[in-house]
């Protein structure tokens, strides 16, 4: 079908969708689906804006920080191999023993990747404890001496409190800040094919581990399970380089995965370690890397990626016993362990599971508003780094003083028996055999309080004071999520539930006190850990072996999984998942799964890029150097003309060369005029040292005899068989070519093969399906030079 007759039927169609310019908007006839033009304010309070500083684009007003936007400063990675002459030349001359090798080192690369993650997981649980202990020796005289009264102890437990988290927010803010929060946005942002920059560096490692300790020392409401998922990442890019700049060495036997799809592969085996170091869940680790993490799979990354995995589980049983004292037994799988559940089920009691999952549902969907309102404060007022350091202090402080004051007032004294946590403080309690049950809960780790609201006795708790605890740590936990240091929410928000869950239990057996024998208050405090944590991430599949796994009950996954899949479908009727919501905070043109649905009336004609530069497969190096100055393009076609004198936008495809390697052909000068001095030279081992060399054209000298005499002959270098699409082509048909394959440039042409546009990541990434509560809008968001 030709050009004119495509036209003639979007003509026809009852109900088309016109964009003209990306401005102009005409509705569709479809009534569950509503396209907004971009200026609009009417997507629900979640599209207000977060900065009151306002900007001109395309003749309308915007105020920098809409959710949406899409930033203009993300690039893709390449996931697409370069299929040149160099490539092709390289495999003949390394033959089938290259591959041998090649493929031993990828096994290499995921054994040290989990031995890694798993001691850099372990370092960070030890010096946790070792930290705590000298927190806890300080604190304990005052909590134990009833006759020093209320100051002393309160703001000795807030200085105490506050200083780790003082060092660990100046490390974060100041000298990286990528490395705040959980990780776990911006590693599936890198998967997904967005190159962040930094985000796996070692500097980030570094700042992440240290300020992770600091995080929980400091006492506030965060875990350590989430952050690990991005360590694991970063240990697994800075292995797979093969180069250590610090010292100045270089693993050469680890060269041949310099490129953006084996780092990718790795990163996501690195982040099923990061999983399985901290659940001891080999195979959710691998589950939760497909599910949430990686954009591409295939089968013998599945295998490679549990290997990994399970390296990772045993690496850290290994550590944590023989720093326990049990070497050799084995008993310390991970840095959170709930404990062995024996409890069962009855089908009767599935309704009320679901009915926790859907209260799950409406508590994260509560929570991920509360967040993102509370984010967008953040953007507006704390600015400068200062209040933002100020800021984790002051969380500190208050997350202490609500600590002290449950403890002070509440005094659950319980009597110190076998088999509880190392640390049992009198606190406020008149005999010197019992213990602050409250003290107990804020003063511990949040996983060893998980712990015990699992396995204590059903009378331990009374309900107001589970009460007041579940609210004082939802509070927390949410102010806590977004300060400028390291922090995760896995494990606040299982504590959350678990509070919340033995609080439904405990009114159960109140309501119908026949039944207390049969009602297991663990059972419902596991229940609610899940749905809770299920209610904010939005994870199923993998949450569900993760809990499996943990608990070591595998009879219990009925449960878990309808808990999971209410409090899914319950949250996704309100808001996104709180990851999902960062990822739009940060403005990245984050890729989903599927197209948006209902859009194959939205053709490439109207997505691509009309602003194309290409070049002929012979080039003066003057007018690469000017282009080079004058565009920021990453992907140029290489156009064939019938006539040397024509346009180059009637030039025929021929192939597609990239800016990175244009960079490089010009810093080593492989010239037309010389290629008898460097063809037999180059090669792939050229292209993998320099990987990591980010050139720019300011870094490029050229003399004016080079510039205006020289040509470069791009056949040698460019791709000559690209991805490319008719102009008739649909949304969805890119979007899954580019989502599948993980281009970074998809060329569009006409039926005589002429390039006609460029698709990239962010002209796909702008059309967004919004579903809330039941209604279904796609939107078309704003790429901005910010």
């Amino acid at each position: 079908m030709r050009n004119d007759d495509f036209a003639d039927r979007r003509k026809r169609k009852s109900s088309s969708v016109t964009f003209k310019n990306t401005d102009e908007i005409r509705y569709t006839s479809s009534s569950d689906i509503s396209i907004f033009p971009p200026s609009s304010t009417s997507l629900d309070d979640e599209f207000t804006t977060i900065e009151d500083t306002t900007k001109t684009f395309k003749q309308f007003q915007y105020k920098a920080g809409m959710l949406n936007l899409i930033s203009k400063k993300y690039e893709s990675l390449d996931y697409d191999k370069m299929e040149n002459d160099v490539l092709v030349n390289a495999e003949e001359r390394e033959g089938y023993k290259y591959f041998v090798h090649k493929n031993i080192m990828q096994w290499v690369v995921f054994l040290l990747t989990g031995i890694l993650t798993a001691a850099i997981a372990s370092t960070v649980d030890i010096a946790i404890v070792e930290v705590c202990k000298v927190k806890y020796y300080l604190l304990d005289p005052y909590l134990n001496d009833n006759d020093i009264g209320f100051n002393k102890p309160l703001f000795l437990w807030m200085f105490l409190n506050v200083i780790p988290i003082l060092i660990g927010s100046l490390m974060v803010t100041y000298f990286e800040p990528i490395a705040s929060g959980s990780g776990i946005p911006l590693v599936k942002c890198y998967l997904n094919g967005i190159d962040l920059p930094r985000i796996l560096a070692l500097k980030t490692l570094f700042v992440k581990a240290t300020g992770l300790v600091c995080s929980i020392a400091g006492g506030v409401a965060s875990g350590k399970e989430g952050p690990m998922i991005h360590v694991g990442a970063c240990v697994a890019n800075l292995v797979s380089k093969g180069r250590m700049k610090f010292c100045n060495r270089e693993i050469h036997m680890f060269r041949y995965f310099r490129d953006d799809q084996e780092r990718r592969d790795f990163v996501s085996a690195g982040a099923a370690s990061g999983v399985s170091a901290a659940f001891g869940a080999s195979v959710g680790g691998v589950l939760f890397s497909l599910e949430e993490g990686a954009s591409f799979w295939n089968q013998n990354l599945t295998w490679r990626i549990f290997f990994g995995s399970v390296v990772s589980t045993f690496t850290v049983n290994l550590i944590l016993s023989a720093y326990y004292g049990a070497a050799g037994d084995l008993t310390h799988p991970s840095l959170i362990n709930m404990g062995k559940f024996t409890f069962t089920y009855q089908i009767s009691e599935i309704p009320i599971f679901a009915l926790i999952g859907s209260i799950g549902g409406v508590f994260g969907a509560l929570w991920n508003h509360s967040n993102y309102k509370l984010s967008v404060f953040r953007f507006k007022f704390f600015k400068k780094k200062w209040m933002k350091v100020t800021e984790a202090c002051f969380v500190s402080a208050l997350t202490a003083a609500i600590s002290f004051t449950m403890a002070y007032f509440t005094k659950q004294c319980r009597p110190i028996t076998e088999g509880h946590t190392i640390y049992t403080p009198r606190a406020f309690c008149e005999d010197a055999n019992e213990y602050n049950l409250i003290a107990r809960m804020w003063l511990q780790t949040p996983q060893a309080s998980v712990q015990r609201l699992l396995h204590d006795p059903a009378d331990e708790y009374p309900l107001i004071d589970l009460a007041i605890f579940t609210l004082a740590y939802f509070f927390l936990s949410c102010i806590t999520f977004g300060l400028s240091t390291s922090n995760g929410i896995f494990v606040p928000s299982l504590l959350t539930g678990a509070a919340w869950g033995r609080m439904i239990s405990t009114i159960f057996i109140m309501i119908f006190p026949d039944y207390k024998n049969r009602v297991d208050t663990g059972k419902y405090a596991l229940i609610g850990a899940a749905a809770h944590l299920g209610g904010l991430v939005r994870m199923t599949i993998s949450l569900t072996v993760i809990i499996m796994e943990t608990s070591d009950n595998i009879s219990f996954s009925l449960p878990i999984i309808i808990t999971l899949i209410s409090a899914k479908w319950t949250g996704d009727f309100f808001n996104e998942g709180i990851y999902a919501i960062q990822i739009r905070l940060k403005k990245a043109p984050f890729l989903p799964f599927d197209p948006p649905p209902m859009t194959h009336n939205i053709y490439a004609t109207e997505v691509m890029n009309n602003n194309v530069v290409g070049f002929r497969s012979v080039e003066t190096v003057d007018f690469l150097y000017e282009t080079l100055e004058k565009t920021e393009h990453n992907g140029f076609p290489v156009l064939e003309l019938e006539n040397p004198e024509d346009d180059l936008k009637y030039g025929k495809i021929v192939g597609l060369i990239l800016r990175d390697q244009i960079l490089l052909i010009l810093k080593k000068k492989w010239f037309s005029h010389n290629m008898h001095l460097w063809a037999g030279t180059v090669t792939m081992n050229i292209f993998r040292d320099e990987y990591l060399h980010k050139y720019r054209i300011e870094d490029i000298e050229l003399t004016f005899e080079e510039k205006a005499e020289y040509s470069v002959d791009f056949r040698p270098f460019l791709n000559h068989s690209p991805y490319t699409l008719l102009s008739t082509a649909s949304l969805p048909k890119m979007f899954r070519l580019f989502r599948a394959l993980g281009l970074r440039h998809l060329p569009i042409v006409n039926d005589s093969n002429e390039v006609v546009g460029m698709v990239t990541r962010k002209d796909l990434a702008k059309f967004r399906v919004y579903i809330k509560k039941g209604r279904m809008k796609l939107h078309q968001y704003i790429i901005t030079e910010d």
